[in-house]
């Protein structure tokens, strides 16, 4: 799931934010007795996607969807929420961090998706920081503490065991899994199937090298074949320079580790994110990735294109590409979240790209979104869309240091078949609806959402 800027800014210097990317709606063979899930986030089963918000440290809190859109019924947990295992607060020197980053699928295949949570900070057997990642089991009352299950890995101090989570199905049995990067260099791949019980199928353990550092994790399908792919992205290290990385990993019955591509060769983004779509429509995924520091923090975000064993060439967007209604300047960290989904029906997925820190006429880190529309070569700043407070229809006005964008969701939340885009500038407050149509997103009809857009996409 995801990056988020605003937490990312307080917290940069300590460590780095999960994320979940990747654009997942995995439904997997069922039990006997059951019909799977029909979307891998329909925690209650009632045929409608709901809404798992990753929070801030210490808890998160699902909103169950509707036949119309987000609901009313909504549940936050904590590690004091009755049957989850741990202390809530009970961590080494980040603060709880319970709920930071959380991933749905139907992971028992009984027809209601499930929840991994994650907490890197968690003390496991004595051990300060050895991190956890607990599973929550979806039911026709909706997601509860009842069962809830721990994944079974060595307990280390420090280890940040559920840094980011991902799910997918990454040896393409059918069957939904689970990947888990800890503090260092190393992925945990558990297999599905996942039981109560506490058991799952194969895991295994996959490690770079000592110079990287996990910072954040993408799912996707990247090759034609069944298997989903997973992009780790990281801190490396090359020629004597701190440098922003992304580690291929191609899914399959034998997951392998692929060649390392820099994302920036000067300054890292210590907490990036990114998505897995097919912009060009040449069936492989294209990772597109922030890079937030280039440019002297202007910001970019960087395409590498799918091909038939994983990325290929990659191109550059930014602010100053031809046709982005804006111009590229310092610090406006263009990229800072993403977001991608087809917003016009032309069958191309295009980008939501947030920019918190640019200026609105005179008013300072005002903010704002950039749509980049897919297309045959990819995705351009070719009629792109710009929105802020300040656009025709968006309610309110450009206030200084708002940074709206600084969260960004592109999902048909009303259920009418375009995609919506939901915006907003931290995790607290409402967020902004902007609904989508035939042509693109519009801000008429602009209204308020009760959830914040850092759900798994």
């Amino acid at each position: 799931m995801s990056t988020r800027t605003s937490f990312r800014l307080a917290l940069a210097t300590a460590t780095a934010v999960s994320l979940t990317g990747g654009l997942l709606t995995l439904s997997v063979g069922a039990a006997s007795a059951a019909t799977p899930a029909k979307y891998a986030d329909d925690f209650n089963g009632d045929g409608f996607r709901d809404y798992a918000v990753a929070g801030l440290g210490g808890d998160f809190t699902v909103t169950y969807g509707t036949a119309t859109g987000t609901g009313t019924t909504t549940k936050t947990f904590t590690q004091s929420s009755a049957g989850i295992p741990g202390t809530a607060g009970d961590a080494g020197g980040y603060g709880d961090m319970f709920g930071l980053d959380v991933a749905a699928a139907d992971l028992n295949r009984d027809g209601y998706a499930d929840l991994a949570v994650a907490d890197f900070t968690e003390k496991v057997s004595g051990k300060v920081s050895s991190g956890a990642v607990t599973i929550l089991w979806g039911r026709k009352t909706g997601l509860t503490g009842t069962d809830a299950t721990r994944l079974k890995v060595t307990a280390r101090s420090d280890q940040g065991f559920g840094k980011e989570i991902e799910t997918g199905d990454f040896n393409g049995d059918g069957k939904a899994d689970l990947a888990i990067a800890d503090a260092f260099s190393s992925v945990y791949v558990y297999r599905g199937g996942f039981a109560k019980s506490g058991t799952t199928g194969k895991v295994t353990k996959h490690t770079l090298d000592a110079t990287f550092e996990n910072t954040g994790m993408v799912a996707g399908k990247v090759t034609k074949d069944k298997a989903t792919d997973l992009y780790v992205l990281g801190q490396g290290y090359h020629s004597d320079k701190m440098t922003q990385d992304a580690w291929f990993l191609r899914g399959g019955s034998t997951i392998k580790p692929g060649k390392v591509t820099v994302v920036n060769s000067s300054t890292p983004d210590y907490s990036p994110t990114g998505v897995v779509a097919d912009f060009d429509k040449d069936g492989y995924g294209d990772l597109a990735v922030s890079d937030t520091r280039s440019n002297n923090k202007a910001g970019s975000v960087v395409v590498w294109r799918g091909g038939s064993t994983g990325p290929t060439t990659k191109y550059r967007l930014t602010q100053s590409t031809s046709g982005v209604a804006t111009a590229a300047a310092a610090r406006e960290y263009f990229g800072s979240d993403l977001s991608a989904g087809d917003t016009n029906g032309d069958g191309y997925p295009d980008l939501a790209v947030g920019v918190p820190y640019e200026n609105v006429g005179s008013v300072e880190d005002a903010g704002g979104v950039h749509i980049l529309r897919g297309g045959k070569s990819g995705l351009t700043g070719k009629n792109s869309q710009w929105f802020t407070r300040a656009s025709a229809g968006v309610p309110g006005s450009p206030t200084q240091y708002e940074n709206f964008g600084s969260l960004v969701r592109l999902r048909d939340i009303d259920r009418d078949g375009d995609k919506d885009l939901v915006v907003s500038n931290d995790y607290y407050g409402p967020s902004l609806l902007l609904p989508g149509t035939g042509s693109g997103i519009t801000a008429t009809g602009a209204r308020e959402l009760n959830v914040a857009p850092v759900f798994p996409q």
